[in-house]
């Protein structure tokens, strides 16, 4: 790692270790798609999260994230069109009338779709991008002959740790899934609190500076 210019790659492991496990947005979406449709729609909603971060790293590897750090317009442009964006999801899912899981939607659009929520939800989160941009850098010396490289190896390994903890939560949404089959009550209930959640961090996401 060293040849890389990264330094204390140990500690950001441990770092990422302990990102993933705090609960956050992509969390949350990903036990509701999980627990709402079955476990391969949450498979979806993970490739479709981490895609985000793929998007992300090579942002910060490019440098294009540091736009959204010197540009207030472009800032606020990402920011509300991400807001909107959780907040029409949000909608949606509080004026759901399902009456429970159906295995045609988990096995049909509902993989895309969760795929493509997932990787708007976290693209569209300039939050996210300014994130990359600040704490990748900090393990890779700027000295280095490559740092892009570095760069780019630190996001891939951040991905993978993050992607091994979505897929635990994509298999405890799974069980949710079959224990809510038949209670259409509990599947009703489900969206309106997902529903609502996701729509607080619309708000929230509207609301904060950078």
């Amino acid at each position: 790692m060293e040849s890389l210019g990264i330094h204390q790659f140990g500690a950001f492991l441990l770092a990422c270790v302990a990102l993933s496990l705090t609960p956050g947005l992509d969390t949350f979406y990903i036990l509701t798609r999980s627990g709402r449709e079955g476990r391969t729609v949450g498979v979806a909603a993970v490739l479709g999260v981490n895609a985000g971060c793929i998007v992300h790293t090579l942002a910060a590897t490019l440098g294009i994230s540091a736009i959204l750090m010197t540009s207030a317009l472009a800032f606020s442009v990402l920011k509300y069109a991400g807001a909107a964006y959780l907040v029409w999801i949000g909608v949606r899912m509080l004026l759901s009338r399902s009456e429970g899981p159906r295995e045609a939607v988990t096995r049909g659009s509902g993989f895309s779709a969760a795929f493509r929520q997932g990787m708007l939800t976290n693209v569209l989160n300039p939050k996210v991008a300014l994130f990359f941009l600040a704490f990748l850098p900090q393990f890779v010396s700027p000295h280095a002959a490559h740092p892009q490289l570095g760069l780019l190896v630190l996001g891939v390994a951040f991905i993978g740790v993050g992607m091994t903890w979505s897929m635990v939560l994509a298999m405890l949404g799974g069980h949710m899934h079959r224990w809510m089959h038949g209670r259409p009550k509990a599947s009703r209930w489900m969206d309106r609190v997902c529903g609502g959640v996701l729509l607080g961090f619309g708000v929230k996401l509207a609301t904060q500076r950078i």
